[in-house]
C-alpha cells in the first residue's frame, strides 16, 4: 500500500513531534537523576557512610561540559544566521570538547581509585559517586552520538536558518547534560 503522507508532511509531524518527545525524555532523565539523589540524601544518615573529597578533575570536567555548551550556542546561532562555517565550526568543537568531557570522567575515577574508593568493597558513598557519575556518563554518550550525527549533517550541508531541527534538539540535551552536571557537581560539594 502506498502512503498518502507527502515527505513535506513527514517533516512537518517530524517537527511537531521531535521537540515535545525529546521534553519528555528529558522529564524521565530528570526523575531518574531525583531518584538517585535522593536515596544518597536518605542513605547518607548511616553511620557506615564515608565522607570524601571529591576528585580535583570534576572542576576541569565542569569547564569542559560549560565551554562545549557555549560552542554549541555559537554553532546554533551560526545556524540562524546561515552561517555555515561558523555551524560547522561549532559543532565540531562541541564534539572534540564533549570527547574530552567523557575522558575526564575517566581520569576522575581513576583518581577515585587511586585513593582507594572503589565501586565496592569500600563504601556505601563511593559507590554511591560512581553511580550517579556513570548514569551522567551513559546520557553523554547519547549525547556523543547525537553530536556526531549533527555533526555529519551539517558538513553535508542539511541544516540551513531555516532547517535546523537537529541541531536544536542536539544543543537541548547537551544543555540539558550540562545542567544535570552542574547540579550534581554542586549537589556533592554542599550535601557531602
Amino acid at each position: 500500500m502506498v502512503s498518502s503522507v507527502s515527505i513535506e508532511e513527514q517533516g512537518q509531524i517530524r517537527n511537531k513531534t521531535a521537540k515535545p518527545l525529546l521534553w519528555v525524555a528529558m522529564a524521565g532523565m530528570t526523575m531518574i537523576f531525583g531518584s538517585l539523589t535522593s536515596a544518597y540524601i536518605v542513605r547518607q544518615a548511616d553511620s557506615d557512610w564515608l565522607a570524601f573529597e571529591l576528585p580535583s578533575v570534576y572542576y576541569v570536567s565542569t569547564v569542559i561540559i560549560i565551554l562545549s555548551s557555549i560552542t554549541l550556542f555559537l554553532a546554533d546561532y551560526a545556524a540562524k544566521k546561515d552561517n555555515q562555517k561558523g555551524m560547522k565550526l561549532g559543532l565540531l568543537l562541541t564534539l572534540v570538547l564533549s570527547l574530552a568531557f567523557v575522558s575526564s570522567q575517566f581520569d576522575a575515577w581513576g583518581q577515585m581509585m587511586d585513593q582507594g574508593l572503589h565501586f565496592s568493597g569500600s563504601g556505601i558513598s563511593s559507590s554511591f559517586l560512581y553511580v550517579l557519575t556513570l548514569v551522567h556518563l551513559l546520557h553523554v554518550f547519547g549525547g556523543n552520538i547525537t553530536l556526531f550525527v549533527t555533526t555529519i549533517n551539517a558538513y553535508r550541508g542539511k541544516y540551513s536558518s531555516t532547517n535546523k531541527l537537529g541541531i536544536e534538539l542536539a544543543s537541548w540535551y547537551w544543555h540539558y547534560l550540562t545542567a544535570i552536571w552542574m547540579f550534581l557537581l554542586l549537589f556533592l560539594l554542599y550535601i557531602q
